[in-house]
C-alpha cells in the first residue's frame, strides 16, 4: 500500500493550536505519494504564508488512517 499524505491548512483560532476557524474554508494543497513529496509541498504552503500568524499548514499520514494497524 502506498504511504499516501495529505497537505492542507487554513486559519487556526490560536497559532499553537490546530482548532481552524473555518473547516468548510481549508486549502486542500494535496495528496502525495510519500512523505518528502509532502513536506517540499508542505515548505512551499506554509513560506506563502510566513508573514500571517493564524494560517496553518499540516501534513497528515493517511496510511496511517487507513492501516492503523501498521
Amino acid at each position: 500500500m502506498s504511504k499516501l499524505h495529505l497537505v492542507f491548512g487554513g486559519r487556526v483560532k490560536d497559532p499553537q493550536d490546530l482548532d481552524f476557524t473555518d473547516p468548510s474554508n481549508l486549502d486542500v494543497v494535496g495528496i502525495f505519494p510519500d512523505y518528502s513529496s509532502a513536506e517540499k509541498a508542505w515548505r512551499s504552503a506554509a513560506q506563502r504564508t510566513v508573514d500571517d500568524a493564524e494560517m496553518r499548514y499540516v501534513v497528515v499520514h493517511l496510511h496511517k488512517l487507513l492501516e492503523p494497524g501498521l
